[in-house]
């Protein structure tokens, strides 16, 4: 993108579907629902579930969501998860009837989770475990970003891990997980094989699914600005997404 200009609206989801079938993966915090200071504090419509469950059956299932945050914990703030999703960033990729796409990994180590526990206390930063991974916010206190990447960086070398950033977060998850990957995964399954893919996120994270999105014949939608996308469309906060969706 040059300079801070937006790339064009996407055609309508209606549109997009006349020129054949597509499949849909959504981002979750920043793009279906607005970040909150912490991961807890998001607010989600009581009806967003059954929204999505009903796009998911217009387009024959071809729906997932694709979120840094885990399965369980997404299941949270939405109850049970009667669609396709992927946790963790891609790590934990599932149908919606709940059957895994490959092996469900089994995390990060305790040893490297008491090491991001002592340091998010030391530094005054807010950690986030999850299933597969874990994450060090610092939205509170924006002028740690540096120290809390140079320390997940360093952790991860040492544990064989990955580093992932994002909006005022970073979190360190097993190698290879990666929204892409998750993408790969559903569209090699026959429920969502030959359909166009299409990808819409906010953040850093997400322009792994746009770019295999855009390889596989679909495209990436980002949600707000960024310098640098590999979005070829834009729609610009959380309320042009669900107009967008229709929910």
């Amino acid at each position: 993108m040059d300079g801070m200009s937006r790339p064009p609206q996407p055609p309508s989801l209606s549109a997009l579907v006349r020129d054949g079938p597509i499949a849909l993966f959504l981002d979750f915090d920043g793009t279906l629902v607005e970040l909150a200071a912490t991961p807890d504090a998001i607010l989600v419509p009581r009806d967003m579930r059954a929204k999505l469950r009903s796009l998911s059956q217009e387009m024959d299932g071809r729906l997932a969501l694709v979120s840094g945050r885990s399965i369980a914990d997404l299941e949270t703030h939405l109850g049970h998860l009667d669609i396709a999703a992927a946790g963790s960033h891609g790590a934990d990729c599932r149908l919606a009837s709940g059957r895994a796409l490959g092996q469900i990994p089994q995390g990060i180590s305790a040893e490297a989770r008491a090491s991001l526990y002592r340091f998010a206390q030391n530094e005054g930063l807010d950690l986030e475990t999850k299933s597969h991974g874990a994450a060090l916010h610092f939205r509170k206190h924006p002028e740690k970003e540096r120290a809390a990447y140079q320390f997940a960086s360093a952790l991860a070398e040492q544990h064989g891990l990955a580093v992932k950033t994002g909006k005022c977060v970073v979190e360190l998850v097993e190698r290879g997980a990666d929204k892409g990957a998750a993408v790969d995964a559903f569209m090699d399954d026959p429920m969502f094989a030959g359909a166009a893919p299409w990808f819409i996120g906010d953040d850093i994270t997400d322009e792994d699914g746009f770019k295999a999105c855009q390889d596989r014949g679909g495209g990436g939608i980002l949600v707000g600005e960024r310098e640098e996308t590999r979005a070829g469309h834009a729609l610009a906060d959380v309320t042009a997404v669900r107009q967008w969706l229709g929910i």
